[in-house]
């Protein structure tokens, strides 16, 4: 059986993080770093949370070395939301890149290999619908996540979306946190095999 390698014990953790395992037991002890603890008693730690702490401490560079960031393709043909998105997710530890319309995203999917792509619905030559139905139906890309995040915020278009494959779908305006912390449960999700539209 395959262990789960995005839960550490606690050796684990201080190896990553290349302190001894009485410093990584000050910080759990400290309530610096979330733990869990089994049935049997033993401190586990999820390797989210182990990423986070370690941005947090200015410990960024041994992040990146154990964790590679998730990448994030960001479609949308206004500029400015582009922009604005790139600089949200770069600044909360994602790697991004970004398409303005349907084509330029069927090359871009290739080259970068998105762990979660953001995606307008509204755009010239191919929309999101195409966009979405093009992914999912690709079995070698299908597993990319795809957040919808649309200005037109309808019934219709939130169950087109889904029809299309949709893991998720958010109208703007959003809020920062809400758009960070869908795309953190997507990335989860993704990592448990599950498929969830909300």
């Amino acid at each position: 059986m395959k262990k789960d390698i995005d839960i550490l014990t606690i050796p684990q953790a201080a190896t990553y993080c290349s302190v001894t395992r009485m410093t990584m037991w000050r910080w759990v002890k400290a309530g610096e770093i979330k733990v869990s603890v089994t049935a049997g008693g033993h401190h586990r730690i999820l390797k989210e949370d182990l990423k986070a702490f370690l941005r947090e401490k200015g410990m960024g560079l041994i992040a990146d070395k154990h964790f590679p960031p998730n990448r994030i393709l960001i479609v949308d043909d206004d500029p400015l939301v582009l922009q604005s998105l790139t600089i949200l997710f770069s600044k909360n530890g994602y790697e991004t890149e970004t398409a303005s319309d349907g084509f330029e995203t069927g090359v871009k999917i290739t080259q970068f290999n998105p762990d979660i792509m953001i995606l307008d619905l509204v755009m010239p030559r191919m929309d999101g619908f195409e966009v979405c139905r093009f992914l999912k139906n690709n079995p070698e890309i299908s597993h990319i996540k795809v957040l919808i995040l649309t200005g037109y915020n309808t019934i219709e278009n939130k169950e087109e979306a889904i029809r299309a494959g949709a893991d998720a779908f958010m109208a703007k305006p959003v809020s920062n946190k809400a758009l960070i912390q869908k795309t953190k449960d997507l990335l989860k999700d993704s990592r448990k095999g599950k498929r969830t539209v909300k």
